[in-house]
């Protein structure tokens, strides 16, 4: 049975998650609130799931020598406020209060760093290989749980990582099915 997901706008954490914090965070410019919600795709190395890489890489601990695409990435600081394994588990590394370092140079509806106002939530996978089932069981649960602590956001505010960098950016891909999303928020 999926877990039933609750945001505190206090300490901007999401029950039940594992938590697992990043250093790569700083404060919302002027008090932002979140207010739009990137979904993003990732898997370290591509193509590959399961594995410790992207919390070492969120927090600053990946080994660049263990693989030969890691050096492409090599320093690279960033982070996302959530994780959603293929399994359906989440982890989070950023409090929503905070802004998390995922969407890079972005713009939405005209207003750009996307950063400042958004979540950014990880979804283990790749732009060519279909999600898991459980993450699309669980997504839209999460995704209730953050409409329910933020009211201004609505599926309305839930873009691509393509949506807000066209042209850099890709994820989560193709692969992705947004119908099945937005059929999932329905019926959560």
């Amino acid at each position: 049975m999926q877990a039933h997901f609750t945001v505190s706008t206090k300490t901007g954490l999401i029950e039940p998650a594992a938590q697992c914090p990043s250093p790569n965070r700083d404060a919302r410019p002027g008090g932002e609130q979140p207010r739009l919600v990137v979904i993003h795709g990732i898997s370290l190395p591509p193509g590959k799931f399961g594995g410790p890489e992207i919390e070492a890489l969120f927090t600053n601990s990946l080994d660049f020598d263990a693989h030969p695409y890691f050096g492409e990435i090599r320093g690279l600081e960033v982070s996302a406020h959530l994780l959603i394994r293929r399994d359906g588990t989440v982890t989070q590394f950023v409090p929503f209060t905070e802004r998390a370092w995922h969407a890079g140079e972005s713009c939405f509806r005209g207003q750009d760093r996307c950063n400042d106002y958004s979540i950014g939530i990880e979804l283990e996978g790749e732009d060519e290989t279909a999600y898991d089932d459980r993450q699309y069981a669980t997504l839209p649960k999460v995704l209730r749980a953050i409409f329910d602590a933020y009211p201004g956001l609505t599926a309305r505010e839930v873009a691509g990582h393509c949506d807000i960098a066209p042209g850099r950016k890709i994820d989560p891909g193709p692969a992705f099915d947004w119908l099945r999303l937005y059929d999932g928020l329905s019926a959560s």
